[in-house]
């Protein structure tokens, strides 16, 4: 009978290849790093060959030890999906749950949502993350990750995804334009305005440029800005027009400064949101239950809703 590695081995290599340091994993894994440093050595022995070259300056993953990573991050998600799997069978929406969101939707819809989340299911801890989109499916494929929420159209490769609502975009610009009359705006309304957009890779900038029928270019070509607020406030000063979602300005992004918006009719005049996960997780059911949440808030505009 072959020995086999034990899962909490695998998740010491798997530290020790991440952070490229014995004492960083050990912090990682809450073990001393004499207990890591060991259990690692135990794998080597249990497999006869070596996963680490260990130095006095530094630590490399050998080739076979990469593989050997690769193969142990499948195994370690797949022991959390069986987890995942029975505490969903008991309660659904209970337990850990970490939700990664992109900088453009997290701030302006979780706070309209975590209160009614928290009501229907105290049990849920639900974990938050914000990064770019590419990077949020990355920390989803490795399974440091349950659930996103972004924006569509967007390539997730083989993940899962759920869209359950539409977010129009609107045109910021500073007082004072001819077309400020006018109730909706096209491309011919701004075809001599500069655009200036968030950095490159935000997926609202490819997403603002698309509405415009890829026939405009973002100027100056070589700056962007790195949040919403930052764009609003170079609109303010002047510098040129910008796409906003228009959960952003429900949630009172511009509320208090000298710009004017007005929806826009483009090519794509609006993004979509929707979930994305591992096609194995256990929790798909518990995913598109939480998307009600978020489908219910967004079909309804803040500004729309009494207060209380």
């Amino acid at each position: 009978m072959k020995r086999l590695p034990s899962l909490t081995q695998l998740r010491h290599l798997v530290a020790v290849a991440e952070h490229g340091h014995f004492g960083r994993a050990a912090e990682a894994c809450f073990v001393t790093q004499s207990s890591l440093s060991a259990s690692i050595k135990e794998l080597e022995t249990g497999l006869g060959k070596i996963l680490i070259e260990r130095t006095r300056r530094s630590v490399m993953v050998t080739p076979l030890g990469e593989s050997v990573v690769a193969r142990a991050q499948d195994l370690l998600r797949g022991a959390e999906d069986i987890v995942d799997l029975v505490g969903a069978a008991d309660t659904p929406l209970s337990g850990p749950l970490r939700l990664g969101t992109i900088p453009t939707i997290g701030p302006f819809v979780l706070p309209r949502v975590l209160g009614d989340i928290r009501k229907a299911h105290p049990a849920l801890k639900l974990y938050l993350r914000e990064d770019t989109s590419a990077r949020l499916i990355n920390s989803l494929g490795k399974g440091d990750l349950d659930l996103i929420m972004i924006a569509f159209p967007y390539d997730v490769g083989g993940l899962e995804t759920l869209v359950f609502a539409d977010d129009p975009f609107w045109v910021a610009f500073s007082q004072g334009k001819d077309y400020a009359a006018k109730e909706r705006l096209t491309g011919a309304d701004l075809a001599t305005e500069e655009m200036i957009l968030l950095e490159e890779g935000h997926c609202l900038r490819d997403h603002a440029l698309e509405s415009f029928g890829g026939k405009r270019r973002p100027a100056p070509a070589d700056f962007g800005a790195t949040s919403l607020m930052t764009l609003v406030q170079m609109v303010e000063n002047g510098l040129g027009i910008t796409i906003l979602p228009k959960m952003a300005i429900d949630a009172g992004l511009v509320r208090g400064m000298a710009v004017q918006v007005r929806p826009y009719e483009g090519s794509r005049g609006a993004r979509k949101i929707g979930f994305a996960w591992r096609s194995s997780s256990p929790r798909a059911e518990e995913f598109r239950l939480l998307s009600d949440f978020f489908r219910d808030e967004l079909a309804t505009p803040l500004t729309s809703k009494k207060k209380p």
